[in-house]
């Protein structure tokens, strides 16, 4: 796939900075490192988008220094970040989030 541009929907956003919360919690400069490698993450859709699998009908890639998925969805030469969510919490939860976004 050709991605040129990379859209961040404002409940993917919203969740980025959940987890900046938590993490900043965690200890001091941990949020700011969450916030840098989950951008880094998503910014690597512009080489990598379309080659995960897909989950709840959108492309779902792990985070490579956070137990995060990144689910996204590719239009075009736009890849749009859906939900960045903490893989560690009850499956069900996972689904009932995913379930609540439109395809």
């Amino acid at each position: 796939m050709n991605i040129k541009h990379i859209q961040i929907l404002a409940d993917a956003e919203s969740d980025l900075y959940d987890g900046q919360t938590f993490y900043d919690k965690q200890g001091e400069h941990i949020g700011d490192y969450f916030w840098d490698s989950l951008l880094s993450d998503i910014e690597s859709l512009l080489i990598f988008a379309g080659i995960h699998r897909k989950e709840f009908g959108y492309y779902r890639m792990l985070s490579k220094r956070f137990p995060y998925a990144i689910y996204y969805d590719v239009n075009g030469d736009v890849a749009s970040v859906i939900a960045v969510l903490p893989i560690r919490k009850d499956p069900m939860w996972i689904k009932d989030k995913m379930d609540g976004k439109a395809e």
